[in-house]
């Protein structure tokens, strides 16, 4: 059975790459889609793992051949999905992952419109805010332009699946995994194993008893 596109998105320091973390070792046949960006990059992250990090003439590049699944221009700098690396991992059978912001989201849900879509809220912006400062990642300008987009991006929310309120780490994961596991239950998507069962009901092939 092929996989499902799960969109997860939500403001710069929302939560959504802990939470990720935590359900990709939770949940079997569930894979991560590694994005491309044209940022610099920070203390911790590795290439090909966190993002594949290229310079700007690398992704335009990339762009022209259409390469992307969907891509946009976030904070002052690029971030775009693979469309061949998303395609192998669902046809393999796997629910992959996307972690994009708003704008990406936008561009998969138009043109895969049986994606799953997951929006990650702060419990408010002042807890948005300090955890942005904890992380130290960026610059007083970097950090003040995160903070104001962060009100168009969570204005966004209306358009998703599902919201999970992340206001606490266990508790965010746990719903998380209820949405990637509920969403696996749909009778769409066992349409095989259910054919299967209801083979065994087959009464030609079966002596009834009866008491």
């Amino acid at each position: 059975m092929k996989g499902k596109l799960i969109i997860i998105s939500s403001p710069s320091g929302g939560g959504k790459g802990t939470l990720i973390k935590e359900v990709l070792m939770r949940i079997p046949d569930l894979a991560y889609s590694v994005s491309v960006t044209t940022r610099g990059r920070r203390p911790g992250e590795a290439d090909g793992r966190d993002y594949n990090f290229v310079t700007r003439a690398e992704f335009d590049a990339f762009r022209l051949e259409g390469g992307f699944l969907e891509y946009a221009e976030v904070h002052g700098n690029y971030y775009g999905t693979s469309a061949a690396v998303t395609q192998e991992l669902t046809d393999a059978g796997n629910d992959v992952i996307l972690e994009i912001d708003v704008q990406g989201a936008a561009a998969v849900m138009e043109n895969i419109p049986d994606s799953i879509s997951i929006f990650i809220l702060p419990p408010s912006f002042e807890a948005l805010a300090e955890r942005l400062r904890a992380r130290a990642t960026e610059d007083a300008a970097q950090l003040s332009l995160r903070l104001r987009n962060s009100f168009d991006e969570v204005n966004r929310y209306s358009r998703f699946d599902y919201v999970v309120i992340n206001d606490n780490v266990p508790d965010a994961v746990r719903r998380l995994e209820s949405i990637i596991l509920g969403e696996r239950q749909r009778r769409t998507r066992q349409t095989g194993v259910i054919k299967d069962i209801l083979v065994s009901f087959d009464t030609s092939k079966q002596t009834l008893s009866q008491d």
